[in-house]
C-alpha cells in the first residue's frame, strides 16, 4: 500500500493546509486510514472489530476523515443502503513537506505528531511480524528483507532516490493490483515495504 509518506510525488496528493494534516494527529484515525486502504471497502462495524473500538466512534472518526477528503463512501458497496460503506478517497494516497507546514508552532507540532505516529505504527507492524515469523514459514521469511544503506548524498540526490525507489514501489503495486483483479491469488499476500532515507552526521 501507498502509505501516507512526507516524500511528495506527481501522483500523490500534496497536503498544504494544516486543518487537513491535524486530522491525522488522532492516531485512531490514522489506523482506521491504514486498515481501510488495506481492505478497499469497509463498514465502520468491520473497522470496529480491527481496532476494539466501539462502531459509534469509528463512525465519528471516519466522518472526521471524510470532512478532510481522505476518505468517501462507497456507495455501490451496500446492497440494502441500511449500512455504510467506506474507503479511501485516491490509491495514490497523500504526503506532505515540512516546508509548507513548519512555520508555526502550531504547525511544527502537528508534523512532528504525525511523523512519529507514522514511524511508531511502521514499527509496531514491523515487530508484529517478527513476532509471527515461525507461523509465516520458510518461503516468507526468505522473501522478507531489511536493509540499510549508508550513502553519501545531495540533498537533490536524495530527493532523486526517492522518486526512483517510489516509482518501483508503485510498478510493484500496480502488478499485485492486476494480478488480483485477474484472480491470481494463490500465494499472495499484503507485503508492506518500508524505506527511509535522512541526513546523519557521525
Amino acid at each position: 500500500m501507498d502509505q501516507p509518506h512526507p516524500p511528495q510525488h506527481p501522483e500523490t496528493e500534496r497536503i498544504t493546509d494544516l486543518s487537513r494534516l491535524k486530522a491525522f494527529t488522532n492516531p485512531l484515525r490514522m489506523q482506521l486510514y491504514r486498515l481501510l486502504y488495506i481492505s478497499g471497502t469497509a463498514t465502520a462495524s468491520q473497522l470496529a472489530d480491527q481496532v476494539d473500538q466501539a462502531p459509534s466512534l469509528v463512525s465519528y472518526h471516519l466522518r472526521k476523515l471524510a470532512e478532510h477528503g481522505f476518505v468517501t463512501e462507497a456507495t455501490t458497496q451496500s446492497s440494502d443502503g441500511r449500512e455504510r460503506w467506506w474507503q479511501v478517497s485516491s490509491e495514490e494516497g497523500w504526503g506532505f513537506r515540512e516546508s509548507d507546514l513548519a512555520g508555526t508552532p502550531e504547525g511544527a507540532a502537528a508534523v512532528g505528531v504525525v511523523t512519529r505516529g507514522l514511524v511508531d505504527t511502521r514499527v509496531a507492524q514491523y515487530r508484529g511480524y517478527l513476532d509471527q515469523t515461525s507461523a509465516w514459514g520458510t518461503e516468507w521469511t526468505d522473501a522478507a528483507f531489511g536493509a540499510e544503506w549508508l550513502l553519501d548524498l545531495t540533498a537533490a540526490e536524495l530527493a532523486e532516490l526517492d522518486d526512483e525507489l517510489q516509482a518501483l514501489g508503485r510498478r510493484w503495486r500496480q502488478r499485485g493490483k492486476a494480478a488480483r483483479a485477474a484472480g491470481d491469488t494463490e500465494g499472495r499476500e499484503h507485503v508492506s515495504v518500508h524505506l527511509y532515507g535522512f541526513p546523519f552526521r557521525p
